[in-house]
């Protein structure tokens, strides 16, 4: 195992993901060199340092000593994960574009490529305590994306995230969970048989080793790497005060495509979502078309426009029709007074009145002819169109 590589897995273990410190200190003499500096308790004299960051490297210092990243890696390795690195195939380039909050290294779990699912991604994120709405929209917009060959990133979380990661894998379809602990740590616990299910499918990642048990800070700072894994985010449900909201931002700072979800104007669940909405930039999306369209390729993925409901008269052929629409509302009409109306001659008329009979439209009266009970409500359908 080369010197880097566990030098990576010794720097997971000790300082928190994504420290602009050690990233700074990474990129000047290497993480080799970088664990090496943390042990002997002395930066670079050209790299100058604040007081916090001083008490970071103190803490870094005391950590390592406990740390074993050869056994973390034979952990890993026994319940078939592995560990990735900058540079290496399966790292995808995207993350780069965090830049001083980059991950060091990536621990991994299930047998989908990485790099290779995040080609063509969406990350579907919301609320936690979501509702039934939010679950479906979640659950659906997922399913279809990943029906789609899209790939769904999620968090892994109660509510909107595990709504996401069912619906993908319901549609047999990849979908990456990023956790704030490490891959062999179902949390939540209740969703232990679905990260089951995605380790033998598809793919759990995480910034910490092992055995790391989350806590509040990691689950805002993983937020991050959903956002830069992705081709952009979708908020599907978010109160005021949500993690999701966080996604959405580090998003946009990425210059990732961010995208909400409408809600009830009088669910709490639906504020944030709102909220992103009045902003700049945000896309108002309620399909996967729209998703797609803001993500995909420029004139390649455009999504087609809603279907409108077919009305059994609009299956009429236009002169059968016109004669349907002379009819009053309310009231009978004569043939005389039909062919005016439409403006056709009374032998069409005559011969049309037959045909709207037989199909369930107009029905004798005793003046003439006047229109069925569905006629007069067009949505509802008539034998001849179900």
């Amino acid at each position: 195992m080369s010197t880097e590589r566990t030098a990576r897995a010794t720097l997971t273990a000790i300082a928190e993901p994504g420290d602009t410190l050690l990233n700074r200190l990474i990129d000047h003499i290497g993480p080799a060199e970088a664990v090496e500096t943390i042990r002997g308790g002395l930066l670079p004299d050209e790299m100058p340092v604040t007081e916090q960051e001083v008490q970071r490297l103190d803490r870094w210092r005391i950590r390592l000593a406990t740390t074993d990243p050869t056994q973390d890696l034979a952990v890993c390795a026994r319940f078939g994960g592995r560990l990735i690195c900058p540079g290496e195939p399966e790292w995808p380039t995207t993350l780069d574009d965090l830049g001083p909050h980059r991950p060091y290294a990536l621990w991994l779990r299930g047998p989908s490529d990485l790099r290779h699912g995040c080609l063509r991604s969406v990350a579907v994120v919301g609320s936690r305590a979501a509702s039934p709405y939010g679950v479906r929209t979640a659950a659906d917009l997922a399913s279809d994306l990943a029906d789609d060959g899209w790939t769904v990133i999620s968090g892994g979380a109660l509510g909107i995230d595990a709504a996401a990661h069912r619906g993908a894998l319901a549609a047999d379809g990849p979908t990456v969970a990023v956790f704030a602990n490490g891959v062999d740590v179902p949390y939540p616990a209740s969703n232990e048989g679905l990260f089951a299910e995605m380790a033998r499918r598809s793919l759990l990642v995480s910034e910490s080793p092992p055995g790391a048990t989350p806590h509040r800070l990691r689950f805002l700072v993983r937020n991050r790497v959903i956002a830069a894994l992705s081709r952009g985010t979708v908020i599907v449900e978010a109160e005021a005060r949500s993690g999701a909201l966080n996604t959405a931002s580090w998003a946009r700072k990425l210059g990732r495509i961010v995208m909400a979800v409408p809600g009830p104007i009088t669910s709490r669940s639906s504020v944030g979502c709102h909220k992103l909405l009045r902003e700049e930039g945000t896309i108002l999306v309620t399909r996967p078309e729209e998703v797609i369209e803001a993500v995909g390729r420029i004139g390649a993925d455009l999504a087609p426009p809603p279907h409108t409901p077919v009305l059994p008269r609009d299956r009429l052929e236009p002169v059968t029709r016109s004669v349907l629409e002379a009819f009053p509302a309310r009231g009978q009409a004569g043939p005389a007074q039909l062919a005016a109306k439409a403006g056709v001659a009374l032998t069409t008329v005559n011969a049309k009145l037959g045909l709207l009979a037989a199909a369930g439209f107009i029905e004798r009266a005793p003046a003439g002819w006047r229109l069925t009970r569905s006629a007069r409500q067009p949505h509802i359908t008539t034998p001849e169109t179900r």
